[in-house]
Order: structure tokens, then C-alpha cells, then sequence
């Protein structure tokens, strides 16, 4: 079943991040070019950290055990495709405080996952 969630969790994430706006902004305020701020951002997007994190510990959680470094690369090449991607996609642009905030989703959740096996083995 968390696979499942996870496969369909990723097709959605791809179509929000690629999307030519917001769809959330859309759904939430009436308003493609308006996007939602879950938290304040500091140096990283937080939205982006909190998406990534979601999304890459769904995938370590099913993936992990029998594709460890496809699932690694995976996300760390979505996390870094999908912020370049930005430059082509109109009404989008690239930032890099969205790009770090994808990378350090991928990497807390990969540290998030990597002691819940180390505790759970306990």
C-alpha cells in the first residue's frame, strides 16, 4: 500500500513542480502566479524541504532495502532536474534557495530514515 501512495504521491509532485504555475496557489487563492507558504523560509525553501522530505522518505521507506542507490540518485537528480527545469518552464524560475531546500529535503529525510533503521535494529 505505501507504495502505491508513494508512486502515485510522485506522479502528483511531478506535475505540481513542472506545472507553468501554481496549481496550488490556483486551488487555495484563485491565482496560478500566487504560491502558498507553508512556513518561513531561512536559507532554503522551506516548502521545498518539507515536499522533498515527504516525498524521498516514502521512497527510502519502500525502496531503500532493495534499490539503495537508484533510490539515492533518484531523488537527488529529481531534486536538482526539477529546479532546472524552471529555466524552460514559463512562469516559473529558477532559485537556488528552492534548489538547496530540495537537496536538504533528500538528505533530512535520508538522515531521518538511516537512524530509524539504526534504532529499529536495537
Amino acid at each position: 500500500m505505501t507504495k502505491l501512495i508513494f508512486h502515485i504521491l510522485n506522479i502528483i509532485f511531478t506535475i505540481f513542480y513542472l506545472y507553468p504555475g501554481s496549481i496550488l496557489g490556483f486551488l487555495i487563492y484563485r491565482d496560478f502566479g500566487k504560491q502558498p507558504q507553508i512556513t518561513l523560509d531561512f536559507i532554503v525553501s522551506s516548502n521545498h524541504v518539507y515536499a522533498f522530505a515527504i516525498l524521498s522518505f516514502l521512497g527510502f521507506f519502500n525502496y531503500y532495502k532493495s534499490h539503495k542507490y537508484l533510490i539515492i540518485c533518484y531523488f537527488f537528480s529529481i531534486s536538482v532536474f526539477f529546479e532546472f527545469f524552471h529555466l524552460i518552464i514559463p512562469n516559473r524560475s529558477f532559485q537556488f534557495a528552492d534548489l538547496f531546500g530540495n537537496i536538504f529535503g533528500v538528505l533530512l529525510s535520508l538522515l531521518i530514515f538511516i537512524l530509524y533503521n539504526f534504532w529499529r535494529k536495537k
